[in-house]
């Protein structure tokens, strides 16, 4: 396969998101652009970026991947990393926006009234960010590999180039425009090309699926019995509770004007998220049937780039091929421009922001701390290469559920968490999850049980992180922070009603 259309691609999509970024950086003046667009991002222009930085490399290669690999149980992932966005909706997103916090440390000080929680917090945004971000460079490094046959450790090094260059110029006013731009380039990017797909598997005569390696079409995520029930349950748990934790997702949150306008972006979301998540499937089922090869080498994740060409040959594969190349290609890009967003703030208000605060401004601080952001999982990538996109995602998605998940739900929705409370919850629920993704990532196995608690933990690292926070604050009682109340009245309390007051 000629490797001109995926370099087309990769060029075309790098040129319109810095073009698109440049000329959002006339809007980025203030250092409340640079963090959070100075509140003023409408849903619907929201929402598109959220489904811009959400679907990942996971979403877009990862979960057609799975698919093809193990079958139709692993559309679990998908069904989590949108139902997520349901308790967002109910629990979190209105009140989180009224805390007027910058970013999940802000957030966590305000709550508690701790330093402590916060540098711990703090801490965990960079570590969950960089983990998030390590799949991403190793997606496009696969991509580039796969569509123009250039070695795997050019993919990082040109999304970490086009990421640091967008973020650090215009921060999250420009970003902004950029992410809602690529969701509808990754969204057409897999429509279109599912569309003709799909007509000429129909034109074939409609063939049927081919035995991939002596495996059923839907294989548990375990070996079945009680190990399988809990690997599922587990997973579920992650990926529902785990969003709330993400970092770039719930820094988008405090871009809003107001807690309302934070609800119908969460709805709106909802309704993109479940559109593109109809595609992946799609992509895997025509898998089975022209690409049973992919799988039994271990090159699942390339199924979407190379579909095209195995189907159709010529012009029209070279065209599709682009645009796949184009699709996955934005999913680097805009997923990692959000967490390089986040990850960058934080850094700037705890790290960075202290070594110029005498020599430079918070928006210097701000660029600085994007490079750091960028830089540091861009070169775990190239030495570590070969760690599937959609697991390390998953590992993400557990960390946040067992650590950030229990502190929202519990500062915004009981008055009692004390910061003893929050810091011992958080290290019990950090230290289990944290664990267990050492353990993946070194790819430790003793097989049965051990395995199956240390590979999906959240089912009982959530818990645990919970009760602990439950416990110490009730035997802290006595320094609950004095403006707790004032402060749940404030994250509760709608807009109207304020005004109203006023």
């Amino acid at each position: 396969m000629s490797g001109a259309p995926g370099i087309v691609a990769v060029f075309l999509v790098s040129a319109a998101t810095l073009a698109i970024g440049t000329w959002g950086l006339r809007f980025s003046r203030t250092t409340s652009d640079f963090y959070v667009a100075s509140r003023t991002v409408r849903p619907g222009l929201n929402a598109s970026a959220i489904g811009g930085e959400y679907l990942s490399a996971a979403s877009f290669l990862g979960v057609a991947g799975l698919v093809l690999v193990f079958g139709a149980d692993m559309l679990w992932y998908p069904v989590g990393w949108t139902a997520g966005y349901l308790v967002l909706l109910v629990l979190v997103a209105a009140p989180l926006r009224r805390s007027g916090a910058y970013t999940l440390p802000d957030f966590a000080e305000a709550r508690t009234g701790s330093r402590r929680v916060r540098g711990l917090c703090s801490a965990m945004v960079v570590g969950i960010g960089w983990l998030y971000l390590l799949p991403q460079f190793q997606g496009a490094g696969v991509t580039l590999a796969a569509t123009t046959g250039a070695p795997q450790w050019v993919g990082p090094i040109v999304v970490a180039v086009v990421v640091l260059a967008n973020v650090s110029s215009g921060g999250m006013r420009s970003i902004t425009f950029v992410q809602a731009f690529q969701y509808w380039l990754k969204l057409a990017a897999l429509l279109l090309p599912a569309a003709v797909l799909v007509a000429v598997w129909m034109g074939d005569g409609r063939p049927g699926a081919a035995p991939i390696s002596d495996s059923a079409w839907s294989l548990p995520l375990a070996d079945g019995g009680g190990i399988g029930l809990y690997t599922t349950w587990s997973l579920i748990l992650a990926t529902f509770l785990g969003t709330m934790g993400l970092p770039h997702v719930v820094v988008r949150f405090y871009t809003n004007p107001d807690g309302r306008a934070a609800r119908r972006t969460t709805l709106f979301v909802l309704a993109l998220l479940g559109l593109f998540y109809v595609l992946p499937p799609v992509y895997a089922a025509l898998g089975r049937v022209y690409a049973g090869d992919l799988a039994a080498s271990g090159r699942g994740d390339t199924v979407v780039l190379e579909l095209p060409s195995l189907m159709l040959s010529g012009m029209g594969a070279d065209l599709l091929t682009g645009l796949v190349t184009a699709g996955a290609f934005a999913a680097f890009l805009s997923t990692s421009s959000g967490l390089s967003i986040a990850v960058a703030g934080v850094l700037s208000q705890d790290v960075t922001g202290r070594l110029v605060r005498r020599a430079g401004s918070q928006v210097t601080a701000f660029r600085l701390g994007a490079v750091l952001a960028v830089v540091v999982p861009a070169a775990a990538a190239l030495v570590a290469p070969d760690v599937a996109v959609a697991r390390v995602v998953g590992l993400a998605f557990a960390v946040a559920a067992s650590t950030f998940a229990p502190l929202l739900l519990l500062g915004i929705w009981w008055r009692g968490l004390t910061a003893a409370g929050a810091l011992a919850g958080l290290l019990v629920g950090g230290v289990g999850s944290v664990t267990s993704t050492v353990w993946t990532l070194a790819d430790a196995s003793y097989g049965g049980w051990v395995d199956a608690l240390l590979g999906q933990p959240a089912a009982w690292s959530v818990p645990l992180a919970c009760l602990t926070m439950v416990v110490v604050s009730r035997a802290t009682a006595a320094t609950v922070p004095a403006h707790t109340r004032r402060f749940l009245v404030r994250l509760h309390t709608p807009e109207a009603v304020e005004l109203d007051r006023g």
